[in-house]
């Protein structure tokens, strides 16, 4: 685990610091109270002395004693998720395996077998973001078999990274980039998995405070301007219903709470709308006290009555009562139409559901005892465990394929027999044929729908009822692996496909073999090992497969000498190179063009490239990325790839920062929309043309009904200038919106 820290807030003397050490260890036991049973409290006084005698001479960045950090995970175990005296005691250890002389021998000798096993889980996966990336799957896939193994280890690493997040001030830029991608891409869509709400939501918006701090302030900022406003309008909500419910009397809480920074942030550029059109800027939340037996008549009842007082938008209907989530939440949503013209969420659920919602995993088992039923929990390991366990060792798409497979909202669907099956948000007909059997999806030619005809790549949604046609004859192909989302679907189409190129390189296999023992050398693997790499492929399955299609005749083998029974390959020629900069018109990088950009604290000069996925400029907030026979390619932070690669290849990630260069134009797009007036392009183009004097390399317009929408690509020097562009952009009379886009993209 990386050592991460809190601002420097003190500079204790040891006393102060023994004594804030005690209060926190005081503070933990304090919340354990309900869940100490005779000899707890020594068996946990044991593994606070044994981590705090390990750790003694750490510190973190910050300089506070390391042990603090495990007490705060410990904390976070027991008061935010919920679990008790066996997690803490791992928690208090959970860092001592990897980073001291302690040992799991030790362990195991003090605790036991379980404790021991968990904190073996969590040292194998403490730096799961490793040297290369398909380490790092190997990592996480141990994660996930420590996972279904016994689901607390990855609870205690949640709580450690929430921990890490919450202190990450103290770290490099860097630091904190890398370590807030690999919260986004891979922790909070786990904590969310886990139904742990809040940890999720914090995750996220502490991220984002990293990875979009302007962004970040301006929501932040903007929350608390309006607070006075939306409290006063909450109340007014909130009075009719009240009277109502307690006239009926049910026992209720009802109150608003805002929704987090990152979930207006993503409305707001899902919708592209500004901030002060995210109309659900905060929920209300009726809680009741209801037993298990009543729980849905009455959250229904509830329902009716505000429906009785408001008018609800009938598409925002959500019963996840009937169908709870598959991480167990359970809650009736529905939006209504409040005073002032104002929509409104309301979420009705009773204080069992509202406990799972907030802890998740470990609240649901505490309501699970005695009902035989599998739960959802169970179902979604098993699935984990049986994709896990067909995974080739290196895939390096295992992340993206477990992101998408096992940590997406779900759908609901339904076989002919009216059988219902979970699969994830996106999912086609063939990956619910492959979800029924693999020799159904293998075989799968098209399906139909709710009675209707439809191909194999027609995506699902949630209550539709699936029947599969099948042939003998058909067998996967290639462009299947463009339309599943589930990773069960795109293990055993790879499985197939591999099976198939197989089949056809037993051909090549052959040809090369006498090609080489032609010409007078040995069929070895040292051989046919030169001539994967001359061919630069990466196996010699490949290598076979190209000749046996053609794409590889053989005819360069003429080049090579033989000694011995060896193959020689012939000296690549050294050709110069010229490395392209993206920029008008520039083909050679000058010396002046290599001064774009300094990199690191030396302020070396290198040479580089622009990411075509997100057209950075100078003065946005990017990073480098050292690429495979490209270099260095340059990406916004906020670039939609940025999660991907900085989660996945921390390694590769160099700090970048702009050096001032006013002599060289970058081309960047604008996407403008507003009313479809006279002289409306006149005056844009006038503006940026005439008045600032910029470049436009390209521009198309389309007006449609009283609006129009003109994307404009123009080449400007800086971030600033775009910024003061779009502004004054902004400010012409019928301007709706102005957008900037990557404009490779259009």
């Amino acid at each position: 685990m990386e050592t991460v820290a809190q601002t420097p807030k003190y500079n204790l003397t040891e006393e102060q610091e023994k004594s804030l050490i005690l209060r926190e260890y005081r503070a933990l036991l304090r919340s354990l109270k309900t869940k100490l049973k005779p000899g707890d409290r020594k068996l946990i006084r044991n593994a606070f002395e044994i981590a705090a005698e390990a750790h003694k001479s750490m510190r973190r960045k910050s300089g506070e004693p390391y042990i603090l950090h495990p007490l705060a995970v410990a904390r976070i175990c027991v008061e935010e998720i919920g679990l008790g005296v066996r997690s803490t005691i791992c928690s208090l250890l959970h860092d001592t395996v990897e980073d001291t002389d302690v040992t799991l021998e030790d362990i195991e000798r003090e605790f036991g077998s379980e404790i021991a096993r968990i904190v073996d889980g969590l040292t194998k996966i403490s730096n799961v973001i490793d040297v290369n990336a398909s380490q790092q799957a190997e990592n996480f896939k141990k994660i996930l078999l420590t996972l279904t193994d016994d689901p607390r280890v990855i609870l205690i690493k949640l709580a450690d990274r929430l921990h890490n997040m919450r202190t990450l001030d103290s770290m490099k830029r860097e630091k904190q980039l890398k370590i807030s991608s690999e919260t986004v891409y891979i922790y909070a869509p786990l904590a969310h998995r886990m139904g742990l709400y809040n940890i999720k939501t914090e995750m996220e918006d502490l991220a984002m405070k990293y990875m979009e701090p302007e962004t970040y302030k301006d929501i932040a900022k903007k929350l608390a301007e309006t607070k006075r406003e939306r409290t006063r309008y909450i109340n007014e909500f909130i009075k009719p219903l009240k009277d109502k419910l307690e006239k009926t009397g049910f026992n209720f809480e009802i109150y608003g709470r805002p929704k987090s920074i990152h979930s207006i942030w993503n409305k707001m550029r899902k919708k592209g709308v500004d901030f002060e059109e995210v109309y659900d800027l905060f929920a209300i939340r009726v809680l009741l006290d209801s037993p298990p037996e009543k729980e849905k008549e009455e959250c229904w009842k509830v329902y009716s009555l505000i429906t009785d007082e408001y008018t609800p938008s009938p598409e925002r209907l959500r019963d996840w009562l009937s169908n709870p989530k598959s991480n167990g939440y359970e809650a009736l949503h529905t939006t209504v139409m409040g005073p002032q013209g104002k929509w409104v969420e309301v979420q009705i659920r009773t204080k069992r559901m509202n406990e799972i919602a907030e802890k998740g995993l470990a609240a649901h088992w505490k309501y699970k005892e005695g009902t035989a039923d599998e739960s959802r929990f169970d179902k979604w390991f098993q699935q984990i465990r049986e994709v896990i366990s067909n995974q080739e060792t290196d895939t390096i798409d295992f992340l993206q394929d477990f992101k998408t497979s096992f940590l997406a909202e779900e759908i609901y669907v339904y076989t002919p027999k009216g059988d219902v099956k979970m699969l994830p948000v996106g999912s086609t007909a063939i990956d619910f044929a492959f979800a029924i059997h693999s020799a159904i999806g293998s075989k799968c030619i098209g399906a139909k729908v709710n009675h209707k005809l439809v191909p194999i790549s027609h995506k699902l949604r949630s209550g539709d009822q699936i029947e599969i046609i099948t042939s003998n004859k058909q067998k996967p192909s290639e462009d299947w692996l463009n339309f599943v989302v589930t990773a069960k679907a795109r293990t055993k189409i790879k499985d197939a496909l591999k099976e198939e190129k197989r089949k056809i390189a037993e051909e090549g296999k052959y040809t090369v073999q006498r090609k080489i023992e032609g010409m007078g050398a040995a069929y070895s693997q040292g051989n046919i090992d030169e001539l994967v790499s001359y061919y630069k492929l990466s196996s010699a399955l490949d290598l076979y497969y190209q000749i046996a299609v053609k794409n590889i005749d053989l005819k360069e083998l003429k080049d090579f000498k033989v000694l011995g029974d060896r193959l020689e390959p012939p000296k690549p020629l050294k050709i110069p190179v010229e490395t392209k900069v993206d920029g008008p018109a520039s083909s050679t990088l000058s010396k002046k063009d290599a001064e774009l950009i300094i990199f690191g604290e030396s302020g070396d000069k290198i040479m580089y490239n622009l990411a075509n996925c997100c057209k950075p400029i100078p003065g946005d907030d990017v990073f480098g990325f050292v690429t495979t026979g490209k270099g260095l390619t340059i990406h916004r932070t906020n670039c939609p790839n940025a999660a991907k690669l900085l989660a996945n290849y921390g390694h590769r990630v160099v700090k970048t920062k702009w050096a001032k260069n006013k002599e060289i134009s970058f081309l960047t797009g604008l996407k403008i929309v507003g009313m479809d007036d006279v002289g409306v392009i006149h005056k844009i183009t006038n503006l940026i043309s005439g008045e600032l004097k910029i470049n436009i390399a390209a521009l198309t317009v389309e007006a449609k009904e009283g609006l129009f929408q003109g994307n404009i690509k123009l080449y400007v020097h800086d971030k600033e200038e775009l910024d003061m562009l779009v502004q004054k952009l902004k400010e012409l009379p019928g301007i709706e919106s102005v957008e900037r886009y990557d404009a490779e993209a259009v």
